[in-house]
């Protein structure tokens, strides 16, 4: 018999293996066993957090030969034939290769007729929201009001994109993600049974890669042991998965306190050499960052450490330094990480970001060694003259006040740059100007607001980021949005895939979304005219604007978005 990997071979057969998700199975559990169970159920979540499992468990409960029960006997003939697939009344459909409106209409058509070889006929859609909008309106009747002997049960990674009519007739769970202590469990059981010899740091690190997912972690443990010799150890884990060792963030950490920039350069430069990645580089030191602060604030945070192991090494470092040292790392590490989303070269800006941090440190230290410099005694030649200068200033303050008032106009003080702490992707956004069309822009304008009540229903944290930002340009597959507020645009990027989805439902064209400030977007937007449009063509542009600009704004104060129709 071929070699089965390892989530296959523990895939959760009673509710009990579902672990992480007692939220879950438990209610699940006493609708069963009550028969009080419905007629449809929408489970979303990660990946791999026991979706598709569930509803198995789920099918294979109600048409256990020993029903009313809480768990599946997975002896009897139903139970059997449902794991091994041939009772044909249990139905697993793939939505991402069945999406078309006459796939639902066969559905609707069997759904008819009586189970054959079990009490109910179940249909397990596995990414439903991948079906077209057609084919949730032919799905609605049937999931409102199905015979009493079908059960439908939809599962999906992102239930923002179905329908809330579709919703609403479903009892809908969330499964969560499974915390680290969990899986590592889980993991301690399974290797136990399969007489495996792993370390438990070697676990640890498989947890907190696996981000939450315990499929993710059986295949990480699966090619963990594939690349090992014997025994698993954490060097065989953080191979496979690109991570990075605490011995090597110990290090970095150390060399960049003490402003050694030579050594962190070289240290950062051999693990890449090392095939470490770059990125996986950055999310390691944060979270070995925040445990350190942790631990140095109290030592009873000891059980919520996501990654550090406590050894005489991390006291060490923890008592030497010190947690405003730590919390700015953390801030140019988090914004180092931001900035690598929008480029190909993020060793380039890792780099840089190591580069100030060990400058940082210097500065400071600099400040403390002049600090005390400037506190030395001053003579008394130097107080006469500064007296002086006091005496003459307060002289002409007084003559001043006497003088008669004259209005003046005041002046325009020049616009200052404030230091952004947002990356502009400037590149990006010269290109979509480059190719911007205003077709596609008016598109975009007309249907936002109805875009934003589509996104409030379905995400309201999301909504709460982009509400008060309009687009400013587009072309035909990118969309630059001007965001009021400068931290919107940090927030916006935490919901940023889920925002463009209900974009593409509510525009029907799939748009990437750059967010700029407003205040950047009018320079980077006069910038692109001066350098990159013709003089002429550049006049032109902004007189039409001008020109248009206020009569669209006074339309739209009178009437609305939702009513405004703009035309040439």
């Amino acid at each position: 018999m071929s070699y089965q990997a390892l989530y296959r071979v523990w895939r959760p057969r009673v509710f009990a293996d579902l672990v992480g998700q007692t939220h879950i199975t438990q209610t699940l559990q006493n609708a069963i066993a009550e028969k009080k169970f419905s007629h449809a159920y929408l489970f979303s979540g990660p990946r791999g957090t026991g979706k598709t499992s569930a509803a198995k468990i789920l099918a294979q409960t109600i048409n256990c030969e020993q029903a009313p029960t809480r768990e599946p006997c997975n002896k009897c003939s139903a139970c059997l034939g449902i794991l091994d697939g041939s009772i044909s009344d249990v139905i697993e459909i793939d939505a991402a290769s069945n999406t078309s409106v006459d796939d639902i209409r066969d559905i609707r058509e069997t759904i008819k007729y009586a189970p054959s070889s079990v009490p109910y006929k179940v249909y397990i859609i596995d990414e439903v929201h991948m079906i077209s909008v057609n084919a949730f309106n032919a799905l609605l009747k049937t999931l409102e009001e199905p015979p009493e002997h079908v059960v439908f049960i939809l599962a999906t990674t992102e239930p923002h994109k179905i329908p809330l009519t579709i919703i609403s007739r479903c009892q809908r769970f969330d499964f969560k993600p499974i915390g680290n202590k969990v899986i590592v469990d889980r993991m301690q059981e399974i290797i136990k049974t399969e007489e495996i010899e792993v370390n438990q740091d070697a676990l640890e690190a498989i947890a907190l890669a696996a981000e939450g997912g315990m499929r993710d972690a059986l295949s990480l443990l699966d090619q963990a042991i594939s690349y090992s010799d014997e025994k698993v150890v954490l060097e065989d884990v953080l191979a496979v998965t690109g991570g990075v060792s605490q011995s090597i963030l110990t290090e970095m950490i150390e060399v960049l306190h003490k402003q050694e920039v030579t050594e962190a350069l070289r240290l950062f430069e051999h693990m890449i050499e090392n095939g470490k990645d770059p990125s996986r580089f950055v999310f390691d030191i944060i979270y070995f960052l925040r445990d350190i602060l942790f631990y140095k604030t109290s030592s009873e945070l000891e059980d919520i450490l996501d990654t550090a192991i406590i050894d005489e090494q991390f006291k060490e470092i923890s008592q030497t330094i010190d947690s405003k040292w730590i919390s700015d790392a953390i801030m140019m590490f988090n914004d180092c990480q931001q900035q690598i989303k929008w480029t190909n070269s993020p060793k380039i800006f890792i780099e840089i970001t190591l580069l100030s941090i060990a400058n940082q440190a210097k500065e400071t230290s600099n400040l403390q060694v002049q600090a005390p410099q400037s506190t030395r005694k001053v003579d008394s030649v130097e107080i006469k003259e500064l007296m002086k200068k006091v005496n003459d200033l307060e002289k002409q303050i007084n003559e001043r006040k006497e003088e008669p008032q004259v209005q003046k106009r005041p002046k325009r003080e020049p616009a200052r740059n404030k230091q952004s702490s947002f990356h502009v992707p400037h590149e990006q956004i010269y290109k979509v100007l480059k190719e911007a069309k205003k077709e596609a822009l008016q598109t975009t304008a007309n249907n936002w607001e109805g875009f934003l009540t589509q996104l409030k229903r379905a995400h309201a944290p999301a909504h709460a980021t982009i509400i008060d930002s309009k687009p400013v340009a587009a072309s035909d597959d990118v969309l630059i949005v001007a965001f009021k507020y400068e931290i919107h645009c940090s927030l916006f990027l935490d919901h940023k895939d889920m925002v463009e989805s209900i974009l593409e439902d509510a525009l029907g064209n799939a748009l990437k979304i750059i967010p700029i400030p407003e205040v950047a977007w009018q320079q980077v937007r006069s910038d692109y005219i001066s350098n990159y449009e013709p003089d002429d063509q550049a006049t032109e542009k902004k007189a039409q604007e001008e020109a248009i600009s206020p009569l669209i704004e006074e339309a739209r104060k009178l009437v609305g978005d939702e009513l405004l129709e703009i035309k040439e």
